[in-house]
């Protein structure tokens, strides 16, 4: 359908403010006999006046330089509309042309994808390809070319006078929600999240892929459920060539969670202790901005990850310690008494928890006088570090001679030196499990009389101390633990 649409030409200079000789702005304005008439400005902002004479003024002679052309529409309008992109000219580097200002209205410049998928959260544009990620469906479209299929059904590329080609969607019901900031890119791989459905996803040259199914159903389940309308920053992490996202609940009492996924082991490997506000990597390095929220007590801007000379486990000037959390489960049917812990690293760690699996809510008696109403399971206590646990024979304990001034109270330990948590013998830490847990209906001996930990199997939680070499490096490559068949 045709229009006609009405156009008015006039001729029109800017002229801009300026400052007068006490730095104060003012507009200059032509009288006509070459003086100019100043006039204060009281707003010290930019502005523009458009002049149909060149010098401005009452009775000044206008000039000719062309003709400058506007619509007039009567009842002009805007319009929102969510699932649609629009294009515009082109910028000519032969002629020096720049048409990317232009949106011609009488040409078709919109393309629309399916309204049912939700709206367009980001547009990723790759070769000669957009990839257009809505709420609910992922699409890709060809830039300034066209997709035709044969008679095999096999799809050929054409040129075509359309800027933005046929829109086909990828294969699968997901989308990248309302989470646009989960979008991370490296080489052919693009990854980003889909809240509404608990996915965190892969968009590859082999289509869709849901990573959060390696191994972490569960706890992306979770983790999305109780966040509300919070933030999931997602970045790439060009050190270790990571994908790293971080989900931060609307609610700030629920713990964030900072999270990496590891192609090379498909699987996700590590959890952070920071909060980062955005992401990027460049030049090899990963940077972070944090934190991300005024809540936190630091702002630290601009950060850079893996500093080797900086102290480790240390984000936005915190001191975090590192902690690794596992599970001993040999002969997994038969009934253990763990009796100590091993492991092969760095002088450092110590345990946190060892604890065993839980025996459940039962009935022992058949008047229910002696109702189980909490579940029960054994524990140890904490088990120091090598330093950490250090002490002589006159009372003295380890210090770090890095922090801690010798004073009268406060001396180097005198050999012999013993160790109430780890030893070391033949660079391998052990240390015995002193089982710290209440009785239990039924059981004869328990608690410090007991030796080891009771259970099927055992979850253990090692951290790196305080006291040996802070913010040093620490390495862990095997942990086990020695046990018997339980006689209950």
């Amino acid at each position: 359908m045709a229009a006609t649409i009405e156009v008015k030409y006039f001729n029109s200079f800017i002229l801009r403010k300026t400052l007068n000789s006490s730095g104060a702005p003012v507009w200059n304005g032509s009288r006509g006999d070459g003086t100019y008439a100043q006039t204060a400005v009281v707003d010290a902002k930019n502005w523009a006046v458009e002049e149909s004479r060149i010098k401005g003024g009452f009775n000044n002679t206008s000039t000719s330089y062309g003709v400058k052309a506007y619509l007039v529409d009567d009842s002009p309008q805007g319009s929102i509309r969510f699932n649609s992109m629009i294009y515009s000219g082109i910028f000519n580097s032969r002629t020096g042309i720049n048409d990317t200002n232009v949106f011609s209205v009488g040409t078709d410049i919109t393309r629309s994808v399916d309204p049912s998928n939700g709206s367009i959260q980001k547009l990723y544009t790759e070769d000669n390809y957009v990839n257009i990620f809505q709420e609910k469906k992922v699409s890709r479209a060809p830039i300034d070319k066209d997709i035709i299929y044969s008679a095999e059904g096999s799809p050929t590329i054409t040129a075509s006078t359309a800027v933005i080609g046929d829109i086909q969607a990828y294969v699968g019901n997901f989308g990248i929600s309302r989470n646009p900031e989960s979008f991370a890119v490296y080489g052919r791989r693009k990854y980003f999240t889909d809240k509404d459905r608990n996915a965190v996803m892969r968009l590859s040259q082999d289509g869709l892929t849901e990573i959060s199914n390696y191994g972490m159903i569960d706890f992306f389940r979770d983790q999305f459920g109780a966040m509300g309308e919070g933030k999931l920053t997602g970045g790439w992490d060009i050190y270790n060539k990571q994908y790293v996202l971080s989900i931060q609940p609307q609610d700030t009492s629920i713990d964030y969670k900072t999270l990496s996924f590891d192609e090379s082991v498909q699987g996700w490997t590590s959890l952070y202790s920071y909060k980062p506000g955005l992401m990027l990597s460049l030049k090899n390095k990963f940077y972070t901005m944090g934190p991300s929220d005024t809540t936190d007590t630091d702002t630290a801007g601009l950060y850079q990850h893996y500093i080797t000379s900086q102290p480790r486990c240390n984000f936005y000037g915190v001191q975090d310690k590192a902690s690794i959390k596992f599970v001993f489960n040999p002969n997994v049917s038969l009934s253990k008494v763990f009796k100590t812990i091993n492991y092969e690293g760095s002088n450092g760690w110590q345990v946190d928890s060892f604890v065993s699996d839980q025996t459940g809510i039962g009935f022992p008696n058949i008047d229910f006088s002696n109702y189980e109403t909490v579940n029960t399971q054994d524990s140890t206590v904490a088990i120091y570090s090598y330093n950490e646990g250090s002490f002589d024979n006159y009372g003295n304990l380890f210090i770090n001679p890095l922090n801690s001034p010798i004073t009268e109270s406060n001396t180097p330990l005198i050999p012999p030196v013993n160790h109430a948590g780890f030893t070391r013998k033949e660079n391998k830490y052990m240390a015995n499990l002193v089982n710290n847990s209440p009785a239990a209906p039924g059981e004869v001996v328990f608690g410090a009389d007991m030796t080891g930990i009771k259970g099927y199997f055992a979850t253990v939680t090692i951290s790196t101390d305080t006291l040996t070499d802070p913010g040093g490096m620490k390495e862990l490559f095997a942990a086990s633990s020695d046990y018997v068949e339980s006689a209950y």
